[in-house]
């Protein structure tokens, strides 16, 4: 069974260096999507101590992430990286099910769901 989502042992060095940069360990990683963007969808990644009844516990990395039951049709296969370059640093987030995104990056729209178009 393919886990809802895959992070990277680059992303996870990353997650876990920002996690002690801002007092957060011992929290989860919450991966989930938003309505917004100019595609409809948009990603979001941050720190919780919360656990609802409703989210899907994954380890990876000596990481625990929490994806809800209603994001993780959206989220099924994706893969969550960390690229390092001459420019800097950022995550890379690549999802199967998404069948457009915009011109920005930020924003994307599923077969199933489109969310709800805001500025990019």
């Amino acid at each position: 069974m393919t886990q809802t989502v895959e992070l990277t042992e680059a992303a996870a060095y990353q997650v876990k260096d920002m996690m002690r940069h801002n007092e957060e360990e011992g929290s989860y990683l919450r991966v989930g999507v938003n309505g917004g963007g100019c595609s409809g969808l948009t990603y979001g990644l941050g720190f919780t101590k919360e656990r609802h009844e409703e989210d899907e516990l994954l380890e990876q990395h000596g990481l625990q992430i929490l994806v809800s039951k209603e994001d993780g049709g959206i989220l099924t296969g994706t893969k969550i990286d960390y690229k390092q370059s001459l420019m800097g640093g950022g995550f890379t987030i690549t999802n199967p099910n998404a069948i457009a995104s915009c011109g920005c990056g930020t924003s994307f729209r599923t077969k199933t769901k489109a969310g709800t178009p805001g500025d990019c």
